[in-house]
């Protein structure tokens, strides 16, 4: 599989809940950070810690973008009644993911600030 397949594919695997076939896309020693929180996971805990978050999500890949070996994704994940957003970016190499930061929002979780009320545009 080509970088952008492997990151796929783990999404994908993860949405189908086949936590065996995502943990294939995973180095077990690879590392992820997640940027809003701090934490740090190792290959095996990332994907443990997923298989034991709380059911009731979606995974939807927006956009994936690839350049060599570098992987970036835009993941939709509706969550109850709340919608959270990932941008990740993830090192592949021998058809698994290596390395990845993760940024997570939620969205409309902040009101934007009044001072740029004159620049937007209505949704």
């Amino acid at each position: 599989m080509q970088p952008a397949d492997v990151v796929r594919a783990l999404f994908q695997r993860m949405q189908a809940r086949d936590w065996a076939g995502a943990a294939a896309c995973m180095a077990p020693d690879a590392r992820v950070r997640y940027t809003a929180t701090g934490e740090q996971f190792s290959g095996s805990g990332f994907m443990a810690m997923n298989e034991a978050y709380p059911e009731g999500w979606n995974i939807e890949v927006v956009d994936i973008v690839a350049a060599g070996d570098r992987v970036a994704a835009q993941v939709r994940v509706p969550n109850g009644g709340q919608i959270d957003w990932l941008t990740g970016f993830y090192s592949v190499t021998n058809g698994v993911i290596t390395d990845g930061t993760e940024h997570w929002v939620t969205e409309r979780s902040e009101a934007p600030p009044a001072w740029r009320a004159p620049f937007t545009t209505a949704d």
